[in-house]
């Protein structure tokens, strides 16, 4: 009899004991240990919702000819993606559901993963049953012959983002093996002290998109966590071979989720908006922690402070939790003993602020 795919435990489930300290403060708990957006959906998203409401039939996989224009468009403008059609792109269910599929979908025996990161890489490497790699390195990548190699640049959780130099090295070493080079750009919208580049654009993959796909989400840009709402974009014959699959599937994005999709992608407004708050969060914050005793690291993007006082990450943890705010310890992204924690910005300026003033 087959045994289930063996999975660590949900490491949030770790944070109990911690949040219920946190809980505990009299002006009540931060919870900065998860990047859940918390400001307001933009409008344009709930208008376009409510007007494609009336959806009888089942979507297409593919997603709507305007989902795909919008889809192009974005990246074209955006991520200077040249020459996309509509057979290069493709709207997913949320790209955590993605990442935790892929290498299945793509019939990976072997995947790399960055060496500190996003707990879901591994996980989906491990319900394909595939080998996994953890570098930072793109020639170790390439020496481990890989099927698929996952980069993440601005990176979950340490916030580094990748030069135009270094994602270069990432493809040529990816195409000297034929792997599949996946990369998570989830974060893109949000670089704070580098510039980030997508691996669609040309300075980066010298005007070819073989063996290439971009993993794009509006949860974090456009504060849609809730609509999973994203998709994936490069190689015709990698999305097309994807497209297939996901049709046997059933993995279809509801036609009221799509329309609200290709309105916020229309749209860069609100996504200016946004930053500016993550911005003055992060500026805040910052400026506590290191009032506090903490480094901060990296951190150049993404929505995270990846930081640390010289201590074991759990002694940081009950610091923090202490003063009522939840943080997530660096040991549920690298392997081994952490001294790191990760703080999101992802709270109101009034619980930011309340997490600033408990650190004085």
């Amino acid at each position: 009899m087959r045994r289930p795919v063996e999975l660590p435990d949900f490491p949030w489930d770790a944070l109990d004991q911690a949040k219920a300290q946190a809980n505990r403060h009299p002006d009540g708990i931060v919870d900065l240990s998860v990047g859940t957006p918390v400001d307001p959906t933009p409008q344009i998203a709930i208008d376009a919702l409510a007007k494609s409401a009336q959806a009888p039939g089942y979507p297409q996989v593919w997603g709507t000819a305007k989902l795909r224009e919008s889809i192009i468009s974005y990246l074209a403008r955006r991520w200077n993606a040249q020459d996309l059609g509509e057979r290069n792109v493709l709207p997913v269910i949320g790209t955590k559901e993605l990442v935790a599929s892929l290498p299945s979908q793509l019939g990976a025996a072997r995947i790399v993963i960055p060496s500190l990161a996003y707990p879901t890489y591994d996980i989906g490497g491990r319900l394909a049953g595939a080998q996994i790699v953890a570098t930072d390195s793109p020639q170790e990548a390439a020496a481990a012959k890989p099927d698929l190699i996952w980069i993440n640049s601005p990176a979950n959780p340490h916030g580094r983002i990748l030069s135009v130099v270094e994602m270069t090295a990432w493809v040529k070493a990816a195409r000297s093996v034929g792997a599949v080079l996946a990369s998570d750009e989830c974060y893109g919208e949000f670089g704070w002290e580098a510039e980030p580049v997508s691996v669609l654009d040309p300075r980066v993959n010298a005007g070819s998109l073989e063996g290439l796909l971009a993993v794009h989400s509006l949860s974090k840009r456009s504060n849609a966590a809730g609509y999973r709402a994203g998709f994936v974009a490069g190689d015709e014959k990698l999305v097309m071979e994807l497209l297939g699959v996901r049709k046997h599937s059933g993995l279809m994005l509801p036609t009221p989720i799509q329309a609200a999709m290709a309105a916020l992608l229309d749209d860069d407004e609100h996504v200016r908006i946004q930053r500016e708050r993550y911005l003055g969060r992060r500026k805040v914050l910052k400026s506590a922690l290191e009032g506090a005793g903490f480094q901060v690291f990296h951190s150049e993007g993404s929505l995270y402070l990846w930081t640390a006082c010289g201590k074991p990450c759990m002694e940081s943890v009950y610091f923090f939790s202490q003063r009522g705010i939840l943080v997530a310890p660096g040991a549920f992204y690298e392997s081994g003993e952490s001294q790191f924690v990760r703080i999101a910005l992802t709270a109101t300026d009034e619980r930011i602020g309340a997490a600033a003033e408990r650190l004085r």
